[in-house]
């Protein structure tokens, strides 16, 4: 994990140095479920601020998942309850917003910008959670689908300044996934954890692998080991 993380921190401090004053370095963090994104996150932002303080802040695409109440006017709320956590559950076009938002110029009449959060123990969205100082000069965001090759999700990866790609095998994001679910309470034994995993978690992971945007070939991949480390970054 220490060489990823450490390329990447070296870049993002390069690609600052070279990003307008401003404007915003924003870095986006894909991959499968049970990948890896939220731990490579988070020690992400930790590490820049430990280097450039205050100027880093986490904002995870959970929070943009759709309330339950919401799910609720789906045609069908049966289905929508069900694959929570699949891309059409997702509200993409407010993540958008807010991406769009991010990378407009910073003025002295900026204000600060505040997104939601996702409380598990709710179960739903937490609005206004999570607020974006003008003097964040660089943004860290994490999700399965915000470098997705389908409209709006699609429109978000020529915003971003460092794009990452987390993948592994699925027996690894299998296990890993059976014991978050184990963990969080929602089953009882790991059998039925995978047997959850299958069920929605590893297609909406092979959507994300088969519809990675990488246009420009410039998407930097690493893959998270069965041990929680990370092999060598490479650019694709």
């Amino acid at each position: 994990m220490e060489d990823s993380l450490a390329h990447i921190v070296s870049l993002a401090r390069s690609k600052l140095e070279q990003t307008p004053p401003d404007r915003r370095l924003l870095i986006g963090i894909s991959g499968p479920p049970g990948s890896g994104k939220t731990t490579l996150s988070a020690l992400l932002t930790t590490t820049l601020n430990s280097l450039l303080p205050q100027t880093a802040i986490f904002l995870p695409l959970d929070g943009y998942h759709y309330p339950r109440s919401t799910l609720d006017t789906f045609p069908d709320p049966s289905h929508a309850h069900k694959y929570r956590g699949s891309e059409p559950t997702f509200n993409g076009t407010a993540f958008l917003s807010l991406v769009t938002a991010l990378s407009e110029p910073v003025t002295p009449a900026t204000r600060p910008i505040y997104a939601p959060s996702f409380d598990h123990a709710l179960k739903d969205p937490v609005e206004n959670a999570i607020e974006i100082l003008p003097s964040h000069r660089i943004v860290v965001m994490e999700g399965n689908y915000i470098m997705l090759n389908k409209p709006p999700w699609s429109s978000i990866p020529p915003l971003l300044g460092i794009k990452v790609f987390i993948s592994a095998p699925e027996p690894v994001l299998r296990q890993r996934l059976a014991k978050r679910h184990l963990a969080a309470g929602l089953v009882d034994s790991l059998e039925k954890g995978e047997e959850r995993a299958d069920f929605n978690d590893i297609p909406n992971g092979r959507q994300v692998i088969e519809q990675l945007v990488d246009e420009q070939g410039d998407v930097i991949r690493i893959e998270s080991r069965e041990d929680g480390g990370w092999a060598p970054v490479s650019s694709s």
